[in-house]
């Protein structure tokens, strides 16, 4: 019989920095609820599973990174599934349900489960749900539970119309499968909202606590009615499967580079400038760094990671907190626990053997991660004060969305500001590494060229800072800590201090398509307000070098749309741009300037990228749309990449006549030829 009477299902997630993970793990842990059983297991291990001969239904949970791209862990299963020799009915057999995690605040929302999506169906698969498409821009909870509330009722579906026809599994999508039609499953879903009396919580426990309010207004440590005086329905507490004994030990342990999925390389920071001045909004700092002594190579516009580790006062004052200073340099040993109720549990392969306590609060977790609810739901559990505890549970519960958004999802409240916050709550180390994501990389775009600068690459940021939910002032984890192990080379004071050559670690980005087209001949428009300049600088330097040494090749033109807030203060590269533009390298070189003087706006210059953008309409849809010409965009996602969008869409309802939805194609298929790139982030 190939229908199986256990109501298993493949669960498949493909996760970038562990939201997918999490999710799938509570679909998981909720299908025995259920009555299903879920075969859980991350994407990326195809050895153990088979979509060509899977015979039960598939969920799949999978993010977005970057421009749109699926996860990396989803690199190798989307070029196996984007095969164009793969007949039209090679998943005919397959019926799966799709959640897809994104962010509204970039331009291509959800992506990467739309083109996991789009590409099932081309191959003969059926949905048997809905597509859910959660939003981390308002809330993925919104989203994600009713989806999974429908999910069990499409699943019941499903089964039942697998015991009516014993032979479903053998039949083709397109012949006599029981079927559940999504209409159907989003009438229910529908039903499902969050709050809604409709929803299923028979499987959660109803905790009701009165607490005693000090205050009118809500805050992270307390709340206000009616939150404060309702019944709470709060998650299943997670299950533990980390055993973690300290050792005494004296033996070595290991460097920062024991775990990788790419190639690292110890490169020595050879220069470093302020870009900005004193009174600048935003510092910009220029680092180069020596590659010519190692096996890494790029070209202008790829993005490569830098290995940076927690701030060491964050990581002690945790120590201190969870009453671990004493021994820090102790040895952790880790085990799944015996018995655990956790499906699949595994050792997170981010923490190597033999490393200490403060290493892998240092260099394996990330400590800053917003803390969710599957989290606090195991706060709770250590925990002593009775009104902290009612808290805990406030925040993770159903009922206390709208207060988890508020203070711990939009103010990116971490683990220290809730321990700070609550003092009876001290969690054992074990949960920590349970449930804080493995600590990433950070990502840089190169702002050079090794034909310009053999052996050299350069990148640029800003120093991100901000202030905590405590109103303590933070930077970034990466930008605060380079600006710190650079600060001897940028003001040097003695002599030591100017032969310190501080070194950091790289390692190459698994997929890089933000490159110059091969034919120089095609022309280019290049928009990078800011520190989204930087891979045009590698782009132009690039360009000027094969001029050099190739004097009978032809060259497009070459546009930069570049913007800044103050022409003194902020205007990067300003004496490299004019030299490129004086040499020839680049033709045309248009710049504004947001918030100068009022006397300078008030003369009608543009202000933004945009606004310049808008005036040069003509040339822009000639470059594109005639002259078969490549469009670069690299910067901050939030507001700018989603304006220049908006304007290239007007530019095409005004110079081709056609309606938005026409545009949107248009720019759906220049992205398609790769002739329309992004390089943005959040």
């Amino acid at each position: 019989m190939c229908c199986k009477t256990n109501r298993r299902f493949l669960l498949l997630y493909a996760s970038q920095k562990g939201q997918a993970e999490a999710i799938a793990e509570e679909i998981c842990q909720q299908a025995k609820e259920h009555g299903f059983e879920a075969d859980l297991h991350c994407i990326s291990k195809s050895d153990k599973y088979n979509l060509e001969t899977e015979k039960d239904p598939v969920v799949i949970v999978i993010s977005t990174t970057g421009t749109g791209e699926p996860p990396d862990t989803a690199v190798k299963f989307v070029k196996g599934i984007g095969n164009t020799t793969l007949p039209a009915n090679h998943f005919s057999h397959l019926r799966y349900g799709l959640l897809g995690l994104g962010d509204s605040e970039y331009t291509f929302f959800c992506n990467g489960g739309k083109i996991v999506d789009k590409r099932l169906q081309q191959l003969g698969a059926q949905r048997f749900c809905e597509v859910g498409l959660a939003d981390d821009a308002v809330g993925l909870e919104l989203v994600v539970e009713p989806w999974i509330a429908g999910l069990w009722i499409a699943l019941d579906q499903e089964f039942a119309s697998r015991k009516e026809d014993p032979n479903q599994c053998d039949k083709s999508a397109s012949g006599c499968v029981g079927t559940v039609s999504d209409s159907r499953i989003a009438s229910k879903i529908e039903h499902l909202k969050i709050g809604d009396s409709k929803v299923d919580n028979s499987f959660l426990p109803n905790i009701t606590v009165h607490s005693v309010l000090h205050g009118s207004e809500p805050s992270l440590s307390q709340s206000a009615p009616p939150l404060s005086q309702s019944a709470l329905t709060i998650p299943a507490l997670p299950p533990e499967y980390l055993d973690v004994q300290i050792e005494e030990s004296s033996e070595q342990v290991p460097n920062m580079l024991w775990h990788s999925e790419s190639p690292v390389f110890q490169v020595p920071v050879t220069k470093a400038v302020r870009l900005t001045t004193d009174d600048a909004i935003k510092k910009t700092l220029f680092l180069e760094i020596d590659i010519s002594k190692t096996t890494f190579s790029y070209q202008p516009g790829d993005a490569f990671n830098v290995i940076c580790p927690n701030y060491t006062n964050e990581v002690e004052d945790l120590l201190d907190i969870l009453g671990l200073l004493e021994k820090k340099d102790s040895l952790v040993c880790l085990k799944v626990k015996v018995g655990t109720k956790k499906r699949g549990a595994t050792l997170p392969q981010y923490i190597p053997e033999k490393a200490t306590v403060k290493f892998i609060l240092t260099w394996c977790l990330e400590i800053r991660a917003v803390v969710k609810k599957a989290f606090l739901r195991s706060l709770v559990e250590y925990t002593t004060d009775a009104g902290e505890k009612r808290r805990l549970q406030e925040l993770c519960s159903k009922q206390g969305s709208s207060d988890y958004n508020t203070f711990i999802r939009d103010a990116g409240a971490c683990l220290l500001d809730l321990l700070h916050t609550f003092p009876t709550c001290r969690p054992p180390l074990s949960l920590l590494i349970e449930h804080l994501p493995k600590l990433q990389a950070r990502p840089y775009s190169a702002a050079s060229s090794n034909l310009f600068r053999p052996g050299k690459m350069s990148f640029i940021f800003n120093i991100l800072e901000f202030a905590s939910p405590l109103g303590q002032l933070r930077r970034g984890v990466c930008s605060g800590w380079l600006a710190t192990l650079t600060a001897p080379i940028l003001q040097p004071s003695t002599k030591d201090e100017e032969l310190f050559v501080p070194e950091i670690s790289i390692s190459p980005r698994p997929v890089n398509i933000f490159h110059l087209p091969e034919d120089p001949s095609l022309p280019l428009i290049m928009v990078g307000p800011g520190t989204g300049i930087a891979p045009f600088i590698g782009f132009l330097q690039h360009r000027q070098k094969l001029k050099e040494e190739h004097k009978d090749w032809i060259f497009g033109e070459t546009w930069l749309f570049f913007g800044c807030r103050h022409k003194a203060r902020d205007y990067l590269f300003q004496d490299e741009l004019r030299h490129f533009v004086d040499n020839g390298t680049l033709t045309h070189l248009k710049v504004c300037f947001s918030r100068d003087t009022p006397a300078m706006i008030q003369t009608g210059s543009p202000r933004y990228v945009q606004d310049n953008l808008r005036l040069f309409n003509k040339e822009i849809d000639r470059i594109l749309l005639q002259e078969k010409g490549y469009f670069y965009l690299c910067g901050d996602a939030k507001n700018m990449a989603k304006d220049v969008n908006d304007t290239l869409v007007d530019i095409l309802i005004s110079e081709k006549g056609v309606d938005k939805l026409e545009a949107l194609k248009i720019l759906a298929t220049l992205r398609d030829e790769k002739r329309y790139l992004q390089d943005i982030w959040a």
